[in-house]
């Protein structure tokens, strides 16, 4: 079931944002004039047809494979054009016009991911405030000072209401320069500054929490540990522990949050412990023996349940919150939310590049289709979130210089409104097989990636 959520959930996702992107062309294209023959989605045969009953009779597809489409134009590249039709060919447009109608698939992506961002905000998020937690011993939040319960209010000045926000922000700020400004309200009401110094720090040297990184982590009030799902031939299940069993202690120690159970599983991997635990009331003991597990190439001892929190409703009542705008401020957030991910995306790919980026961390289909079916079952908020971020790394993927994308065309057009006439057909040969290479090579390590995290 769970795999058949993720496929659907990854043709939705697929479908819409290719949609969105060919739509992008399409719209454009018409707008100036040019004869479109065909608008597809997917390759290979066609599931699905219809002729529009206009002077054009432009073909709508939808196919069989849907992982990617195109708009097919009149071209005289393509075939013969009938002498009273030339002056609608994609090839006979000036430079300006061919330009644009590139220019407006990526520019759609953008558009989609602003809108989705919105209608998110005008939802409402369920959002948490960014209270520190424990701070990790030497770590370079340590040495900045940082207290528990201290409340992250900024971050270089930009305002972070929420927990995912810190994150975010953190990581684009890193990206510009590794020493922040972090403005906090520390536990007795005060306001203080803390300078996080990050530049021994490669956050994104590997595929590990970046966050976790900095040696700061978010604080949760004391709550119960709820067993939600027991994994098969798991350490778990040998030892007999079931759904909605409430963990009470370890060891003889009173759990008080999740991260304390987690932590101490983790700290003994092979080794018996006692489980204290409550099951319609009763309370039990188990010994269960967590498995050394490797997970992103880090050994953990694991024992195979999903969990769940249960707060008391005083303890929260301050922590979570619903992070909502009006239409015209979550139009206006959705903009500056676009535009800084997309930024920090060109920043992560220039961090490859110099190696201060680890290439685990690309992702391909498969991982999309992972996250696809998880934010499908949490709701439509999370589902629109993966959208609007997939949607706007494709706009950036695809105006990167490289032939074969659009950015590539996008160059070949800047060359040709200099030189005064296009790039020859050998250059465009060529051209289009170097792109081809790097798209391959970077499709390859995707799914390595992909393929590598299903195995662990």
């Amino acid at each position: 079931m769970t795999f058949i959520i993720a496929f659907l959930a990854f043709l939705v996702a697929i479908g819409i944002l290719v949609g969105v992107h060919e739509f992008g062309h399409f719209w454009v294209a018409r707008k100036l004039g040019i004869k479109i023959i065909r608008f597809a989605i997917g390759f290979g045969p066609p599931i699905w047809t219809y002729k529009s009953k206009d002077k054009d009779h432009t073909e709508y597809a939808l196919a069989a494979i849907p992982l990617g489409g195109y708009v097919k134009m009149l071209d005289e590249r393509e075939g013969d054009v009938p002498e009273e039709e030339k002056h609608r060919a994609f090839n006979r447009q000036p430079v300006w016009k061919r330009f644009l109608v590139v220019l407006a698939g990526p520019m759609f992506n953008f558009l989609f991911a602003i809108a989705a961002f919105a209608v998110i905000l005008m939802m409402g998020i369920n959002s948490m405030r960014p209270y520190v937690g424990e701070i990790k011993p030497q770590s370079p939040a340590a040495q900045s000072g940082f207290e528990k319960k201290d409340r992250i209010l900024a971050i270089n000045d930009i305002k972070t209401e929420s927990a995912t926000q810190v994150r975010l922000t953190l990581l684009n700020e890193y990206l510009k320069n590794p020493r922040l400004t972090i403005r906090v309200e520390t536990p007795k009401g005060n306001q203080a500054t803390r300078q996080l110094d990050l530049s021994n720090t490669l956050l994104l040297a590997d595929e590990s929490d970046y966050f976790a990184k900095t040696g700061l982590g978010f604080w949760r009030p004391p709550h119960q540990t709820i067993i939600t799902k027991v994994m098969p031939d798991s350490a778990a299940q040998a030892a007999g522990l079931q759904e909605q069993d409430i963990i009470l202690g370890i060891d003889g120690k009173k759990l008080k949050t999740s991260e304390e159970f987690s932590d101490y599983v983790n700290a003994h991997a092979g080794k018996p412990v006692e489980l204290e635990i409550e099951r319609n009331g009763t309370p039990l003991t188990l010994t269960l023996t967590p498995r050394l597990t490797e997970v992103d190439g880090v050994k953990r001892g694991l024992i195979g349940v999903g969990l769940s929190r249960k707060f008391n409703e005083e303890d929260i009542k301050d922590l979570f919150f619903i992070r909502q705008a009006p239409f015209f401020e979550a139009l206006k957030k959705g903009v500056v939310e676009t535009w800084d991910m997309s930024v920090m995306t060109l920043k992560f790919m220039g961090r490859l590049i110099i190696g201060e980026a680890s290439f685990k961390n690309i992702s391909g289909p498969l991982t999309i289709a992972d996250y696809a079916g998880k934010s499908a079952s949490i709701g439509l908020s999370a589902f629109l979130s993966l959208l609007a971020i997939v949607s706007l790394s494709l706009g950036v993927l695809n105006l990167l210089p490289i032939p074969m994308l659009d950015g590539g065309h996008l160059l070949y057009y800047l060359i040709e409104l200099v030189k005064g006439s296009p790039v020859s057909e050998r250059v465009e040969a060529i051209g289009m097989r170097i792109g081809m290479s790097l798209v391959g090579v970077l499709m390859v390590v995707a799914l390595y990636n992909d393929i590598g995290r299903l195995i662990h």
